[in-house]
């Protein structure tokens, strides 16, 4: 099954390619059935998965490059799953929401987004270390592709920004897996697990990894090619950005750091759960002075991303300092939580940019006013997704915020109250963009001729509203897929290899 889902997409993405720039139509319609394909691929995974174990499940394992011992080794846990999950619906839905808005190079536009697809669910399922390198870097290619081509005026200067950020900083991991490698002679994440390391080998390893990863979150300082990205990306490159790309940082934390340096990230806790309140609270207040819209969107992705690795590295404190492991649990099932709420807010905040872009062609706020007089629909569905990004309780954006609120609390009630500011800076940044542009009087000519979404844009935005929705009041699926993996990895970090 996970061969299929990595496979079918990239191979129906340069299936796509055969369309050429004569057949558009063909190539749209033909890249979102595989899209459609590859969700539905992906249901019977949910539907036979154990959810009373934390073991991999799925699992693929073949010889791939012998003479190194380098495996094709597959499998996914409930944390594994959620990712992939939302990585097949959000994919389908960036590309049926860009539908008529690319008329250039159509059948690569729509490849790129299929060959990327299944490269970021090689990464979410890849056990061996060389393969999630493998398809880590991999992914990098499409999206430079999509942000270079089909950006905006400074497109070039952003996407280069973007390839060079997040290449030079996975060079960091590299160096830490063929040490890794080197010392226990096997590439796969379940022996790296097992293998012990002093506290000297583990500090080094551990700021390799955090390189590699904080720039993909990205943390504060090195979440300065976000911004230039999205604001360059086209609508669809922006959505998969946001809502999927983003998460790979994080799932490398909990994948690689927790367990495999446990001490040093319990020793060097301290810095990530400062670098998160950080990004929080000033990348928040950053967002605030934006006149953008994308722009602004993009930098209360940095701010809302504080709160996973806030949630996860406070686990290390919890666990280490107090021998709270049900706090522990309860900061990584909200750093998850986060990560896939974020996806949802994220990718239907970045869509409705896209719906007036299409119709006005700028995303500058003072160039708005006064929508929801000509489209109330787009507007109650924007207004709702703006709620949800200020942390409202009943939608996805609460629940995994109040989750790492609750435990970083029990560490220490500053670090608690720093986290919480964010409920304040957030809803000042997202209901000011809403006010400027949704509410009031019609801003002007342009303004007053809109037309209200299309039934392709409600399904896209009706979707994600259900997924905030859905899982702002009923979060107990999702908590129940992820807790095995959750404990055990709770588990992980308590113990030491010292």
């Amino acid at each position: 099954m996970l061969s299929l889902l990595i496979w079918l997409p990239i191979l129906g993405g340069f299936a796509t390619l055969a369309f050429g720039n004569e057949r558009a139509s063909a190539a749209r319609w033909f890249a979102t059935a595989v899209a459609l394909v590859t969700m539905a691929v992906n249901i019977p995974m949910f539907t036979a998965f154990d959810m009373t174990t934390p073991a991999m499940q799925f699992v693929e394992n073949k010889a791939w490059i012998p003479a190194y011992d380098i495996r094709y080794h597959l499998g996914v846990d409930g944390i594994s799953a959620a990712l992939i999950g939302l990585t097949t619906l959000t994919t389908l839905l960036a590309m049926v929401g860009a539908w008529t808005s690319i008329d250039k190079r159509v059948s690569q536009y729509y490849a790129a987004f299929l060959i990327l697809e299944g490269l970021m669910i090689g990464v979410f399922s890849a056990l061996d270390s060389m393969l999630f390198y493998v398809f880590f870097e991999g992914m990098l290619i499409p999206m430079f592709i999509i942000i270079g081509v089909w950006g905006g005026p400074r497109r070039v200067y952003a996407s280069i920004k973007f390839f060079l950020y997040t290449f030079l900083g996975s060079l960091f991991m590299l160096l830490g897996l063929i040490y890794l490698y080197l010392k226990g002679g096997s590439w796969q994440l379940s022996d790296m697990y097992s293998l012990s390391l002093t506290a000297t080998e583990q500090m080094w390893l551990f700021f390799g990894f955090l390189i590699a990863f904080a720039v993909k979150v990205p943390m504060f300082p090195v979440h300065t090619w976000l911004p230039d990205a999205h604001v360059e990306a086209p609508t669809a490159g922006s959505v998969i950005l946001a809502a999927i790309m983003l998460k790979i940082g994080g799932y490398g934390f909990i994948r690689f750091v927790l367990p495999i340096v446990p001490d040093a990230g319990a020793e060097w806790a301290w810095l990530v759960i400062a670098l998160s309140l950080i990004a929080v609270v000033y990348v928040g207040l950053v967002a605030l002075a934006q006149d953008d819209m994308k722009k602004l969107i993009a930098y209360s992705s940095v701010s809302h991303m504080g709160f996973v690795t806030l949630g996860i590295f406070i686990a290390f404190a919890l666990v280490r300092e107090a021998g709270n492991t049900e706090g522990a649990r309860l900061g990584l099932q909200g750093a998850m939580v986060q990560m896939i709420s974020h996806g949802f807010v994220s990718g239907a905040m970045f869509s409705c940019v896209g719906v007036l872009y299409d119709r006005m062609h700028t995303r500058m706020i003072k160039d708005y006013g006064g929508v929801a007089n000509v489209m109330p629909w787009f507007a109650a569905f924007i207004v709702l997704f703006a709620m949800a990004n200020s942390g409202l309780p009943g939608t996805s954006g609460f629940v995994g915020e109040f989750m790492v609120i609750l435990a970083s609390f029990q560490q220490h009630p500053l670090i608690g109250f720093v986290a919480a500011t964010t409920l304040i800076i957030g809803a000042a940044y997202t209901l000011w963009l809403v006010k400027r542009t949704i509410w009031g009087e019609v801003g002007n000519a342009h303004v007053a001729e809109l037309e209200d979404v299309n039934a392709r844009e409600a399904f896209v935005l009706g979707v994600f509203a259900a997924g905030v929705l859905i899982l702002g009041l009923w979060p107990k699926p999702l908590t129940d897929l992820m807790e095995p993996a959750i404990a055990n990895l709770a588990t992980q970090i308590a113990s030491s290899k010292l």
